[in-house]
């Protein structure tokens, strides 16, 4: 299996589409053990970009703070677990807790603000936002 986690300052970003860099961590399906982990720039942010980035580098899971719901429907479509509201933590911790079954996920982590709902997101994903932080 193939492990993508988007990262802001080398632990989990708060929000999918705004991550500066992916680690893809493969784990080896039988011994549940880490084979090798690389880490890759995406493409820019543009709707439906990093969903289909991350099924041509072959992820099976994609452990996520936060990120709208067309982004997570393309994943799960695509074939890809996808476990929202993680912490943020080094990759490797991530990994591991997955691996151990203690990750499950919980609420999405998008960080736009109090106000923001980043389940909201549609296709295009172009929001404005406003000075009271709603959209």
């Amino acid at each position: 299996m193939i492990i993508a986690i988007p990262l802001a300052n080398k632990v989990l970003s708060a929000h999918f589409g705004h991550c500066e860099e992916f680690a893809f961590v493969e784990v080896d399906d039988a011994t549940k053990k880490v084979v090798k982990e690389r880490r890759e720039n995406p493409p820019a942010h543009e709707p439906g970009v990093l969903p289909g980035w991350l099924v041509s580098n072959k992820t099976t899971v994609a452990i996520v703070g936060g990120m709208g719901v067309r982004a997570q429907q393309m994943l799960e479509q695509a074939g890809v677990r996808v476990v929202l509201g993680a912490p943020s933590l080094p990759p490797a911790e991530l990994v591991k807790e997955f691996l151990a079954g203690r990750l499950t996920g919980g609420d999405n982590t998008c960080d736009h603000g109090p106000d923001h709902v980043c389940d909201g997101h549609g296709a295009d994903h172009g929001h404005q936002h406003h000075p009271s932080g709603k959209r």
